[in-house]
């Protein structure tokens, strides 16, 4: 199993950023998938999730009408689009292989997750 995450970077406040996934060695569209994110100092955090088709999403609080999710299961692909970033978006985020075909309750924690990508790093500053 591998992810690749990428598409990170340096942008100001307001900007926007798509971060991509890109998954093989296994079967994408058996599997929902999270992303989650990871300031220093801080623990991870679960930002989104979406189910194995794709009909349902979920968000964190911090992030909801702001972020969304999605995926192409036949280009293996789960992307994040982030719009009107601020600075608390700041971190690491990574992409993560979730155990079933569905976000349950506890989509945010991570051990609902089986496999990590290696994290796209996100600077939000002016």
């Amino acid at each position: 199993v591998q992810l690749q995450a990428s598409g990170g970077g340096l942008v100001q406040p307001g900007d926007s950023l798509k971060l991509s996934c890109e998954s093989s060695g296994f079967t994408l569209e058996h599997y929902y998938m999270g992303w989650f994110r990871q300031a220093p100092g801080k623990e991870r955090e679960g930002v989104s999730c979406i189910s194995s088709t794709g009909i349902t999403t979920s968000y964190a609080s911090s992030v909801r009408g702001r972020f969304t999710i999605s995926r192409d299961n036949h280009k293996n692909t789960v992307s994040l689009q982030m719009n009107s970033l601020k600075p608390n978006d700041t971190a690491t985020y990574y992409c993560a292989r979730g155990i079933s075909r569905l976000c349950g309750d506890r989509w945010f924690q991570a051990p609902e997750y089986a496999d990590w990508g290696q994290g796209t790093q996100v600077t939000v500053s002016s």
